[in-house]
């Protein structure tokens, strides 16, 4: 029988403290935080903390190489991106969100629905955190080796 993943929210399993880009950060700043973290993924937020986008290695691999790729695999939003100096100009608007009171199983569906591998958590439009994939893994991982070693340990 499948579990049931209803009782456990995303505000209890999400990273709260994320590291965010300014819409009006340069470039060369997103550059520093993608090789100081190696995070796949930062939120665009505004000063108000209201998210405004995402980045993702996609988007810096695309400006970084635009040059070196043949002209007739350029895509419209690869030209404009490349020309682009801040994050306001080179982010994904509209990211995927999700309620911090939505459960794991809701997150898990968006992200494989979507094809994603984390969603931003969003309340009053902001950024309160990220729900992962490894969130998700690691939550159930622990529950199952607890229900693992409760069997195991009464039968010892």
């Amino acid at each position: 029988m499948p579990e049931n993943y209803s009782d456990i929210f995303i505000k209890d399993i999400m990273t709260q403290d994320v590291i965010t880009v300014n819409e009006n950060d340069p470039i060369e700043h997103i550059f520093e935080l993608f090789d100081k973290y190696h995070f796949n993924t930062y939120p665009v937020i505004n000063n108000e903390g209201k998210l405004k986008g995402i980045i993702d290695q996609d988007i810096m691999l695309e400006i970084i190489m635009f040059h070196h790729i043949h002209c007739t695999k350029h895509t419209h939003m690869a030209a404009v991106r490349s020309l682009g100096e801040t994050a306001k100009e080179i982010m994904i608007p509209h990211p995927v969100t999700i309620s911090p009171d939505e459960n794991l199983q809701d997150a898990a569906d968006m992200m494989l629905k979507h094809h994603i591998n984390r969603v931003c958590v969003v309340e009053n439009d902001k950024l309160v955190g990220i729900i992962s994939k490894k969130n998700i893994i690691s939550e159930l991982y622990k529950r199952k080796e607890a229900e693992w070693w409760s069997i195991f340990s009464c039968c010892c």
